[in-house]
């Protein structure tokens, strides 16, 4: 199905501007091998042996050259740092690279839970950017769309929520005095001439992608319950299920259920992806140990696969960071 929007970031990054890896259609090499150290390593920033970083992403389908490849353009970005242990290289999360991906699992987490209660008004955002600064533009929008809002026309977004003073100061910055916002409540015309705000979103195709999550994952929750997946298959569904799930709080950033149709499958798609995350943690932990264990010459410490309170209670904050 494809994605009825684009990011370029797995997470959001006004507080630490470092470049994760790019998004994709399907999982790339260096997309599966971040969100595997952030999965299981991202509490204490643990080194892991580059030889059990390539094992584990073998057991995704990512090639020996593809693995080392990705690793080494991680650590040419500052995402990963190298170091050695004897004749062994290892890898960790860099400092930035494990503080932006705490404060985007928090924010996944955080953004799909219950929504906010809805006054009836809506925030407008008109800017007017000219074509010589198309690039301000681009920009401008991808932090609109971060931040929930839509387009109810082109120079013209939407959210159902007030405008943070944080995102008031983001947006400031990159429009130098070309916005406007306002905040107020919709006066209905005829129903020729009417536009309902909500149509800025696709709320058919919102609702199709929570289907599909539904669909793909469910039949999933039997082997859960009897304990019947284990090992690699565990720690694939594990970083599958998250790099789908992620997308969720863009694609349909906590609109009120009040302007959406009944049944709504917000919260049973987030209940899913919990039991699937949550579910798989420690079957999927022992299995990124023993890999681990293969290369080294003892227990592998600070390997420990978080679950979803622990994203939204604040994995980094959770823990003595590592030197």
């Amino acid at each position: 199905m494809a994605s009825p929007f684009s990011i370029e970031e797995i997470y959001p990054d006004d507080e630490h501007p470092l470049r994760l890896p790019r998004r994709q259609s399907g999982n790339s090499p260096q997309g599966v091998a971040v969100t595997l150290l952030a999965d299981y390593t991202l509490r204490t920033r643990a080194a892991l042996p580059s030889a059990a970083i390539v094992a584990l992403l073998a057991e995704a389908g990512v090639s020996t050259a593809g693995a080392r490849t990705a690793i080494s353009r991680l650590a040419r970005r500052g995402v990963l740092e190298g170091s050695r242990q004897g004749r062994r290289s290892a890898y960790r999360l860099s400092r930035a690279a494990a503080a932006s991906l705490a404060a985007g699992g928090h924010w996944i987490v955080a953004s799909t839970a219950t929504a906010l209660p809805w006054d009836g008004c809506w925030t407008i955002v008109a800017f007017s950017l000219p074509q010589e600064r198309s690039a301000q533009r681009r920009a401008l929008r991808g932090r609109l769309r971060w931040l929930g809002y839509a387009p109810l026309y082109d120079g013209l977004w939407i959210s159902p929520y007030e405008l943070t003073p944080k995102a008031r100061a983001q947006l400031a910055q990159l429009t130098l005095g070309a916005v406007t916002v306002f905040r107020g409540r919709q006066a209905d015309l005829d129903a020729v001439s009417h536009r309902a705000p909500v149509d800025a979103w696709d709320v058919d195709a919102i609702k199709l992608h929570y289907e599909e999550f539904l669909r793909r994952w469910s039949p999933l929750s039997p082997r859960l319950r009897s304990g019947r997946l284990d090992g690699a298959a565990a720690v694939r569904a594990r970083t599958e299920v998250m790099d789908t799930y992620r997308r969720f709080p863009t694609l349909d950033p906590q609109l009120p259920l009040d302007l959406l149709p009944r049944g709504w499958p917000r919260q049973r798609a987030r209940e899913l992806f919990a039991a699937v995350y949550d579910g798989l943690a420690e079957p999927a932990e022992r299995h990124v140990r023993a890999v681990v264990a293969r290369f080294t010459d003892g227990a592998q410490p600070g390997i420990a696969a978080h679950t979803t309170a622990d994203l939204l209670a604040g994995v980094c904050d959770a823990a003595t960071p590592v030197p």
